[in-house]
């Protein structure tokens, strides 16, 4: 097998795979039937009311955030994703009954929505940090990457899945099919070998913990200018339920199968980002930088494709620099971070990255409906800029960065740096916080 597949010689990463490829499918399908029913049925085109939706649904990750990571650093992984997983089931489940029954309104999608995203910030640190006790450390970041593909993989499927499905049927029944997935993931985490699993240190019971991640992440300044780049550009270049629904339906005039084609093309990019850099076998900063400036250019092309064709072909562009960007920025972030930090710092990152939808997709849904959805993906298209911009302002500042062309040499164009600054361990921050307390007591 490949190194770029090398994950997968774990059984318990293989079942974990394919318990989750299910899920994602399923999720998928009730995205796209969500936002859907939301644009078409519930509101008349009103893409705003989409950004209300993916605010709610998103906003949970950054209000809980301090305790959804600590409560996986501290809890059995396992155990609580069975429960993150039934309980998303039966939100799906109860959504897709009072929308078969015909007696849905725009405020139930609300509540639903809330409702996921108050679960979904439990399951998402634990989720991202169970992957470490299935691999050897050595595998961790080809393994998060596999995990970016199985995500993109199934938005090949689930979205194309879900429009003819919508259109045979209704997307009631999208949503009824996605509570059965849910299923997959918690069969999976059964069959799960527990004597080969390998336990995380666990954050100790004691006072200061909760805020033990802040302050790990304050000495990490790499960390921080990771996230400042993930913030830009999760909050105002990842709003494509925006950018797809108002391009399909009032640029181009299309149906609920275009529409969710749309979402399956550019998952053929994403899945191309994620399996490149599964291949690498260290996440770099300067992969975050080129993927970052890239899915600024792409988004740009993107919005100034004159048909749908040429504009799903640009799709491909910005799914492969999205998750190029996305997927080296998770891995870096898992790998140099401690393992006891590991929950606490990954639900600040999904935080930052999920978190922002709040502000961000109702703004952008406000820019599609006031200017067009064409002004809509040039915001995108200055996120990737700006945070580009900021990567290469710390590298340059403070890291030293050069680049160079030298003719007789291969690679023709070299990159130099005083290092990313993972090299430069961060203060033990049980160390601190006892020395805190110590000063403390004696005042």
């Amino acid at each position: 097998m490949s190194t770029m597949f090398r994950s997968l010689r774990v059984a318990n990463y293989r079942i974990w795979f394919a318990g989750a490829l299910v899920s994602n499918i399923g999720t998928w399908m009730q995205r796209t039937a969500q936002d859907w029913i939301v644009l078409t049925m519930l509101t008349d085109h009103n893409a705003t009311a989409v950004g209300v939706v993916m605010a709610l649904q998103f906003g949970p990750q950054l209000l809980l955030m301090p305790w959804s990571g600590l409560i996986a650093d501290r809890f059995n992984r396992r155990r609580l994703l069975i429960i993150t997983q039934s309980l998303m089931g039966v939100l799906a489940l109860g959504l897709g009954l009072i929308v078969v029954t015909g007696v849905a309104q725009l405020w139930h999608v609300y509540v639903f929505a809330f409702g996921l995203g108050i679960v979904a910030a439990i399951d998402s640190p634990a989720r991202q940090t169970f992957v470490s006790e299935l691999v050897p450390d050595s595998n961790l970041s080809n393994a998060v990457a596999l995990n970016s593909a199985s995500f993109n993989g199934a938005r090949l499927i689930g979205p194309a899945v879900a429009g003819l499905l919508t259109v045979a049927v209704g997307a009631g029944w999208v949503f009824l099919i996605n509570a059965v997935t849910f299923a997959a993931t918690v069969f999976a985490m059964a069959l799960l070998h527990t004597s080969e699993l390998r336990p995380q240190p666990r954050a100790p019971r004691k006072r200061g913990q909760l805020m033990a991640g802040f302050r790990y992440v304050a000495h990490r300044p790499d960390i921080i200018v990771v996230l400042i780049a993930v913030f830009l550009i999760g909050t105002f270049g990842l709003n494509f339920a925006i950018f797809t629904a108002t391009m399909a339906t009032v640029e181009f005039h299309m149906g609920a199968g275009e529409f969710g084609l749309l979402s399956s093309i550019m998952a053929v990019g994403s899945v191309a980002g994620a399996l490149l850099s599964a291949r690498r076998s260290r996440p770099r900063l300067r992969l975050v930088v080129a993927g970052a400036a890239l899915f600024g250019v792409a988004c740009g092309i993107a919005a100034v494709m004159p048909t749908y064709l040429s504009f799903a072909v640009s799709l491909v562009f910005v799914g492969l620099f999205s998750l190029t960007l996305m997927t080296t920025a998770n891995a870096y972030v898992q790998t140099t971070t401690k393992p006891a930090m590991r929950g606490r710092v990954m639900a600040l990152y999904m935080a930052i990255f999920a978190g922002g939808t709040p502000l961000g997709a109702p703004f952008v849904g406000w820019v599609a409906d006031r200017f067009g959805p064409r002004w809509a993906l040039g915001v995108a298209a200055l996120s990737g800029i700006l945070a580009a911009g900021a990567m290469l302002f710390w590298l340059i500042r403070y890291r030293s960065l050069r680049v160079r062309y030298r003719r007789g040499v291969v690679p023709h164009v070299q990159v130099h740096h005083d290092g990313d600054g993972r090299d430069r361990d961060p203060i033990d921050v049980e160390t601190a916080t006892r020395e805190i307390a110590i000063i403390e007591a004696t005042r």
